[in-house]
């Protein structure tokens, strides 16, 4: 059974899950084929996977059968599990909690494709839907907190399998780093009255040498304090705080925009690995006017070392201007 651990002196919650341990590595071998039967996750294989908890089909085709455009199921092996309570308690001076949550995995695509962006951008919005569609459902769980989805891209950004997919995890804890920047944008609302990130976005559509893609809806940047070399930032030029209850329209925007960064990424950097995390209002939060939902992609180029460990501050060794006019000069 997985617990989260506490850690008293930074106040950071840590997962201890040894069954992730268990989980099998399409790395390992090299694969030769693009259809290759072994994937849990091509059309046909549904037995491989647990029982879908969400999926798009074509004529109404029946549940963990073939003939699915995308398919939501629990994870294999999960970091947290539905099972029990969240139920914190202490162990002398340490603080635990159950490893109560939810840990589901979103597959794209029924072909063997290795990256959502090779994907058609009707696709990629069926993807944002499917994300959206599951945060209002774990919504209903009031003992659920917080909702992270995320991708691992590649080997180095800490991908198992190569077919295309993205995570969910669900916690009954708010994770430090959102804490922290819930706060940061609440202190400056406080001040300001004004959300950071709108006038965040304000501010760089004047100055203009750190925005890499803008539209009606969308707009992406080369954040002022990037941690990695071309990290990247999706944000809504709308204010919206839960990623939750925008439209689809704007889901339509998010998926042009997605594509057109990591084509740009894909040419400036020979199709790196990278993470993507979507940031978002905690669940049980009402309407946020101080906070911004907003992707944030992190190019896997270079190694987290003993500096950042020791300190949690990073060394980038290509300034967030740089990048942007690197990625400007790519036509798409």
């Amino acid at each position: 059974m997985p617990e989260l651990r506490k850690d008293l002196i930074t106040d950071r919650w840590v997962i201890i899950s040894t069954e992730r341990g268990q989980r099998p590595n399409d790395y390992t071998t090299v694969i030769t084929s693009k259809n290759n039967a072994a994937s849990p996750f091509i059309n046909g294989n549904e037995h491989m996977t647990p029982p879908e908890i969400y999926a798009i089909r074509e004529n109404d085709k029946s549940a963990n059968t073939p003939g699915w455009k995308l398919r939501v199921v629990s994870n294999k092996y999960p970091a947290l599990t539905t099972e029990g309570e969240p139920g914190e308690r202490k162990e002398g001076m340490f603080v635990v909690c159950n490893g109560f949550g939810a840990h589901e995995v979103i597959i794209e695509t029924p072909e063997m494709t290795d990256r959502l962006e090779s994907l058609p951008v009707p696709t990629i919005v069926e993807v944002f839907k499917a994300f959206k569609q599951r945060f209002l459902s774990l919504k209903e769980d009031d003992r659920l907190k917080y909702v992270l989805i995320f991708k691992n891209q590649g080997f180095a950004a800490g991908a198992s399998l190569q077919h295309s997919h993205s995570q969910l995890i669900a916690t009954p804890i708010i994770p430090k780093e959102v804490k922290e920047e819930i706060q940061g944008a609440r202190r400056y609302y406080d001040q300001h009255n004004c959300c950071i990130f709108c006038d965040l976005i304000t501010q760089e559509l004047k100055n203009d040498n750190r925005v890499v893609y803008e539209a009606t809806e969308m707009i992406a940047i080369e954040p002022f304090a990037a941690r990695v070399p071309f990290e990247t930032w999706i944000l809504p030029k709308t204010h919206v705080s839960h990623f939750e209850l925008t439209n689809d329209s704007h889901l339509e925007h998010l998926a042009v925009a997605f594509k057109v960064v990591m084509q740009k990424l894909n040419t400036a950097l020979q199709f790196p690995s990278y993470n993507f995390v979507l940031h978002t209002a905690p669940l049980q939060e009402t309407l946020m006017p101080d906070y911004h939902w907003h992707f944030e992609i992190l190019p896997r180029l270079a190694n987290v070392a003993g500096f950042e460990w020791g300190t949690g501050c990073y060394i980038n060794s290509t300034s967030p201007e740089e990048a942007a006019q690197s990625l400007n000069e790519i036509a798409v």
